[in-house]
Order: structure tokens, then sequence, then C-alpha cells
């Protein structure tokens, strides 16, 4: 089968799309015959994690398609079944954490930049209807991830006002889809004045310049909860707009790991901060109910195909992108 691998070198360099063994599944899998894949951040960063010496990988954590193969005591999908992948293995129930051994397709198993995969039964969930085959694909670990952020750890609610440093990836645009219909007002900033105006296109509250003072921009005002994936670049100014009691909850440093807080403002301001990263099975469950009841379709970007893996991970890389980049399989 075509696949977009992994080997050697860090970084683009060391990726190649060429044909590579086909796998069958065993006691408890299926093989999915893929028919679209999302493109994540995550799929930059395991191009570092990924090992020279490591055996050669198919990267890739999101996907759609058809079940075409099972294996032996499989009950819960059949073959011909329109599907999408759970990325998570290893984490059924909602809980406060990942169990121990929790992983995610595409490091250290092989993921889904190819014509199929093989998961244990459990991650391959009935696609939603009104979705494309890209849209599906490029669903999974960015809706997750902020169904999970927003509800489970943010405890979102009508009335509230929410504000998203950061628009433009797809997390960032799930956020904002999931916030408003979820009854909530949503800000959000940006340095780029497109994808400013795509926010507000969308349904955002307020689109907010980066650059500039948010507490002007805001006119003062003060926000009930945060939901922060930038990292040091954006975090304390995100911090100086939550009102008293207000909750930030961050699942990302792409602009760094490391930030400085001022802790007397911090408990002064009785503030909550949780981490959050991907969710359960069961809350993947929740949240595609959830897209189904309100009719939501992810915010595509562009979809290439796998020969045109270089664009894609360029895009990304230069975060030109607004919304999810999808790979089309045939």
């Amino acid at each position: 089968m075509k696949a977009i691998v992994h080997e050697g070198a860090a970084g683009l360099s060391g990726v190649s799309c060429r044909e590579i063994e086909e796998a069958v599944p065993k006691q408890g899998e299926v093989r999915i015959r893929l028919k679209a894949a999302g493109l994540n951040h995550r799929d930059l960063f395991v191009l570092h994690r990924h090992q020279e010496n490591e055996p050669p990988l198919v990267i890739g954590s999101d996907g759609a398609g058809i079940v075409d193969e099972v294996g032996a005591g499989v009950t819960s999908v059949k073959v011909g079944d329109e599907v999408i992948i759970n990325p998570g293995l290893g984490w059924s129930e909602k809980s406060d954490a990942p169990p121990a051994g929790f992983e995610i397709v595409g490091l250290p198993f092989h993921g889904t930049f190819a014509e199929s995969i093989i998961v244990p039964e459990e991650n391959a969930v009935l696609k939603p209807q009104h979705l494309s085959w890209e849209e599906a694909g490029a669903l999974s670990l960015a809706a997750l991830t902020a169904y999970r952020a927003l509800f489970t750890r943010g405890n979102v609610k009508p009335g509230m006002t929410v504000l998203i440093p950061g628009i433009g990836s797809g997390v960032a645009t799930f956020l904002l889809q999931f916030a408003k219909a979820a009854g909530a007002a949503v800000y959000v900033t940006s340095r780029s004045e497109e994808k400013r105006q795509k926010a507000l296109e969308i349904g955002a509250d307020k689109a907010i310049d980066s650059a500039g003072s948010w507490t002007e921009a805001l006119g003062g005002e003060k926000v009930d909860l945060v939901i922060e994936s930038v990292g040091a670049a954006t975090f304390n100014q995100s911090l100086e707009q939550l009102k008293t009691g207000g909750t930030i909850v961050t699942f990302g440093a792409s602009a760094g790991d490391e930030v400085m807080i001022n802790l007397r403002t911090f408990f002064y301001g009785q503030f909550n901060m949780h981490g959050s990263t991907l969710g359960s099975g069961e809350e993947l469950n929740e949240m595609l109910q959830f897209i189904e009841k309100h009719e939501l379709h992810p915010i595509m970007d562009r979809t290439y195909t796998l020969d045109q893996f270089e664009e894609a991970f360029t895009r990304m890389e230069k975060a030109e992108q607004i919304g999810k980049i999808a790979f089309s399989i045939e």
C-alpha cells in the first residue's frame, strides 16, 4: 500500500511517500480502507520524536474510511461500515488523566497517512453521516482535544465568555464552533487579519489583533474561561484577561514550554488552571453526539493527495492554514 513514512533523518527530510507492506488484522482488530486523513501539529513533532535507529513509521493520527477486514472476535463493527478513527489507544472511559499505557495512533504505532490502517475494534467509531470523507478524516484528534478542554476541563456553560488565543489551528476553530454552539460568547486573537476576519465569519463575537493590547481591545472586560494553546508568547496576556475566579485550560505550547507568572496575582485572582490533552473514547462519543445535534462541520483549509505531503507539511509548519488540512486517499 502507499503510505507517508518517516525513517532516518529528523524532520521533513526523513519523510517519503512510498509503498509498504499491508498488514492483516489480528484478534480484536479491524482494518480500515482509508478515504481521508487529517494533518495535525503532532505530526510535525513526530518527525523529531521518531528516532533514526527506529523502524520506518507511517505517520498520521486522524483518518476515516471503510472497514474492509475484521479479526476474530470483533463484534462492534463489520465489513462495509463507514468509520472514523479514535486516535487515543487505551483510554476508554472519562477520567482525570489518561491511564498508564495510553498512546496515540501515529507514534509509536503506524498511523493514518496510508491506504489502510489496523486499529483495535474500539477505535473504529461509526462516521457521522452529515460529514464528507475529508471532514470526517480530519475530525477526531483536534475536535476531541477541543471538546475535553472546553467541556470536561473548562466546564463551559451558556452565557459564559471564552477567550481563544491564536485562532487558525484546527483545535482553535473547533473550540470556537463548540463554544458558540454551547451558548458562550467567544473572543479570539490572531496576528493575521485574514484569520481574524474568518473567525468573525465563523461566529466569533470579537477578533483581537494579538500584537496589540488585549485589555484595550476588550475595553477592560474580563472573561470566564481561556483555552490556551500558544504557550509562553501569550500565556500572561491570557491570564490578564481572566475575571476573578476564572479558569485557564492549557493543552499546547507551540510558542514555548516555560512560562513565568506572578503567583501573588494568580492566588489573589482565585484563578484555576487545568492541563488537558486529547480525551477518552467516552468523550469522543459525547463529542460526536454534540456535532450531530448541532450539525457542525469542521472548518476545512486545503486538501492534498499523499504525494503532496511536502506542501501540506510546509503549510502547517508556517501556520498558514485556517482550520483543518486533509489528505484525500483513493
